[in-house]
């Protein structure tokens, strides 16, 4: 099935098969409509991938299906992308890679480079069951935008690279969660995509191939090697299927 969305003001187009559409999609919205029903109020999804995985539009199409399903209950879907640090903070502020010293905008999308404790003080409100303004990310505008959706619903999606990561700080935000779904994916993959991402919101070939192998890859490893395990754990395939890991 064919799915055309925009994502952080870039348009984006997605096939999902049938197959997963069938055995995973649907018995997951399914799942959530009843775990809310037995909950009584609202819950909070966590959905963990790495840079390049496609979670953003597969958060989407989730929302979208669950939306056209007769007996399921609809999604809002929102991400942690909002929570960067603006861009005048990651320009002036600084940490260390490699032994030097560079500013956070050279590894923008780092766990650092975001603020965790806005973060996590967004997530035990929506987690309580409050309505609230919801901050997204503009790739357009490097920045994120205040209050840009609105967070309402029983069932909460919330995406992002490390809700699931096993880190000092980032560990404590899984305990929000009343359902988690974590996707992986061949490095190598991922690579390619994130390239092709970063072309096409207008850098040249040569500077996105650098910025992802200098900022982005060393965050792919980071989720991939030290994320927890989710109540549902996928992986993602060369050809863009999904495949349910034990």
């Amino acid at each position: 099935m064919e799915y055309f969305t925009e994502i952080n003001g870039l348009p984006i187009q997605a096939d999902y098969t049938q197959k997963n559409i069938e055995k995973i999609f649907f018995p997951l919205l399914q799942h959530l409509t009843e775990l809310q029903r037995r909950k009584g109020s609202r819950i909070l999804v966590m959905l963990a991938a790495p840079p390049g995985a496609g979670k953003s539009t597969l958060s989407e199409f989730l929302s979208s299906l669950s939306q056209k399903t007769p007996g399921i209950h609809p999604l809002t879907t929102v991400g942690m992308d909002g929570f960067h640090h603006r861009q005048d903070y990651l320009l002036t502020h600084t940490t260390i890679r490699h032994g030097n010293t560079i500013p956070m905008v050279k590894i923008k999308g780092a766990p650092i480079t975001f603020d965790l404790k806005k973060l996590e003080s967004a997530i035990k409100k929506i987690s309580s069951g409050i309505d609230c303004g919801w901050p997204q990310y503009s790739r357009p505008l490097h920045n994120p935008v205040e209050n840009a959706i609105q967070v309402t619903g029983d069932i909460i999606l919330l995406e992002g690279n490390y809700l699931l990561l096993d880190q000092d700080g980032w560990r404590t935000l899984h305990k929000y969660a009343d359902y988690s779904i974590r996707i992986t994916a061949d490095p190598t993959m991922l690579r390619d995509r994130l390239i092709k991402r970063h072309v096409d919101s207008g850098k040249s070939c040569s500077d996105a191939e650098s910025f992802v192998d200098y900022s982005d890859m060393p965050n792919v490893r980071l989720c991939l090697e030290h994320s927890m395990r989710a109540d549902l754990n996928l992986q993602i395939l060369a050809d863009g299927s999904y495949t349910q890991l034990l």
